[in-house]
């Protein structure tokens, strides 16, 4: 059990009835504009260099003040002790009695709790990896990566973002959809003889899970396999399981893991074969520098402490509703969806650690899309729309590619984005202008009205020099750290997940019942569709 004193929950603080006052007097009327034209070190001032990630966090609705009662509340309700206590094994996850040690996974050797056993099951799994990377002794060119959740998202994020660095000779794949068109589609794509399969669940339970890899073991039968124990490896706790299903080369993880802070385990598997075990450790190395800044950095230049307590501020305060994550980097292309579970499944929660009901908003929605994509899809809401949106701009300066003119286009896409966010423009400006497109017979009036934008939008900009494993590494580890500040203070429990639970209870329910269509029990919206469903 946690051993670590107790603190308030935030909105039992001091500093919180401090922070409401500040927001009422002026935290709701603050200006961007103005804040830069008065003081030209703004800049200089919310600039923090992290490992391998450089932030700016000038453009954010925040003056002096509201940052120090922000930094005081982080304080107050001990986000550095239960950090501390994170760090060093204690059981924070109440509901499970679990320790949660991410951190761990990538530490060096002996430097953190479960050392020993962390460090076999890493040079095990980098061993096979080689293996597998040496085409010719292995005969692998394609692997497919089946799992769901943290075993879908972490890998397939990571395998995308490096990609310039894989294995040219290996082709990744990934399946999580127990939809089988999901599998099917793959399976197109593949050669039973050179394929490899990756069947990643910890309990060997997992129902879409367990599904998709019951097809793919089918399929590969049905084209002549006859060496399952060859083409499939399993990412497991429940080795008699996977040995049931022919499955002999097992790689296990430990409780203390939850499945979205899994990737730095042997759910890193895909990862390890597509860029090597140097560069997997290249990727563990990022991540635990990051855990260092974290964990060492003073609050006001500790950037996940400051990301963390920035979002409570616009969640609890300013009532914004969802966060845009917007990276310009077409390798980040899964950085949203990744993020969307790590933040939503840990912090959506509406009771405290001890069961009550909180009276203030958690996690918000977490959505995006890589840029200029993005500018081309829901940025005109991002600018002229009624709700106020907080943007993440992930600017990458230095490409992996040639094309240096596409670069900087793509570079000055995204400083304009933020820029214009921040600035906005005047209906006096959009008086002045001319727009080839406007109707010839418009009043000049309405028509600046249509082109006004409002501007003192708010907006963060995480600056990488160039994508690798290492920068990515310490990238999402900022990202894990940032939804632990923002938990803590909300005071919940960010490594649970009851709410996954109920709705796959309830289709277990279901499933049957589509077979047989008794319907006794069912609310009658449901018993009208599943007839509906099974209408013939």
């Amino acid at each position: 059990m946690m051993t670590t004193p107790l603190f308030p929950r935030c909105d039992r603080s001091t500093a919180w009835a401090e922070l409401q006052a500040h927001f009422q007097r002026d935290g709701r009327r603050f200006d961007l504009r103005t804040a830069f034209a008065h003081d030209p070190r703004r800049f200089d001032a919310l600039s923090i260099e992290a490992p391998e990630v450089f932030a700016d966090l000038s453009k954010n609705l925040l003056d002096a003040d509201a940052l120090a009662l922000l930094l005081a509340l982080a304080r107050e309700c001990g986000v550095e002790a239960r950090r501390d206590a994170m760090l060093a094994g204690e059981a924070i996850n109440t509901t499970e009695g679990r320790a949660v040690l991410h951190t761990a996974l990538r530490a060096p050797r002996g430097a953190a709790p479960h050392s020993a056993e962390v460090h076999e099951v890493l040079d095990a799994m980098l061993a096979y990896a080689e293996r597998v990377r040496d085409t010719a002794a292995s005969g692998i060119r394609d692997v497919v990566n089946i799992g769901i959740g943290g075993s879908d998202l972490g890998p397939q994020m990571a395998v995308l973002a490096l990609q310039e660095r894989a294995q040219p000779a290996i082709r990744s794949h990934f399946v999580s959809n127990v939809d089988a068109h999901d599998i099917t589609r793959v399976l197109r794509q593949v050669d039973a003889s050179s394929t490899l399969f990756v069947v990643a669940s910890k309990t060997f339970t997992t129902q879409e899970t367990l599904s998709n890899a019951r097809i793919a073991k089918d399929w590969y039968l049905a084209q002549g396999g006859q060496d399952i124990a060859r083409h499939f490896v399993a990412v497991t706790t429940n080795v008699r399981a996977a040995a049931e299903f022919g499955i002999d080369t097992t790689f296990g993880f430990w409780d203390w893991v939850g499945g979205r802070y899994s990737l730095w385990s042997a759910i890193g598997l895909p990862i390890a074969i597509a860029i090597g075990a140097d560069g997997f450790r290249s990727l563990l190395a990022g991540a635990h520098a990051m855990d260092r800044h974290f964990a060492q950095a003073p609050a006001a230049r500790n950037l996940p402490l400051l990301l963390g307590v920035i979002d409570v501020w616009y969640r609890n305060f300013h009532g914004f509703a969802s966060r845009c994550v917007a990276p310009y980097h077409q390798g980040l292309v899964r950085l949203p969806a990744y993020l969307q579970q790590l933040e939503m499944e840990s912090n959506g929660k509406r009771v405290a650690v001890d069961g009550e009901p909180l009276p203030h908003a958690t996690s918000g929605v977490i959505w995006g899309e890589p840029g200029t994509n993005s500018q081309h899809a829901f940025f005109q809401m991002l600018h002229q729309g009624t709700d106020v949106v907080p943007m993440e701009f992930v600017l990458v300066r230095e490409a992996a590619h040639a094309h240096a003119e596409s670069q900087a286009k793509l570079l000055a896409n995204g400083l304009a984005q933020a820029q214009a966010l921040m600035l906005g423009k005047t209906a006096e400006q959009a008086l002045h202008e001319r727009s080839p497109t406007a109707a010839h017979d418009i009043d000049p009036a309405v028509l600046a009205r249509h082109r006004t934008f409002p501007g003192n939008r708010p907006s963060t900009t995480l600056l990488l020099e160039r994508l690798t494993p290492h920068s990515l590494g310490a990238l999402v580890a900022l990202y894990e750290h940032r939804v632990f500040v923002a938990g803590a203070l909300w005071g919940i429990n960010s490594f649970d997940q009851w709410g996954v639970e109920l709705g796959k209870a309830m289709a277990s329910d279901l499933l049957p019942r589509l077979t047989s269509g008794d319907t006794s029990g069912l609310d009658a919206s449901t018993a009208g569709l599943l007839a509906r469903l099974r209408a013939v």
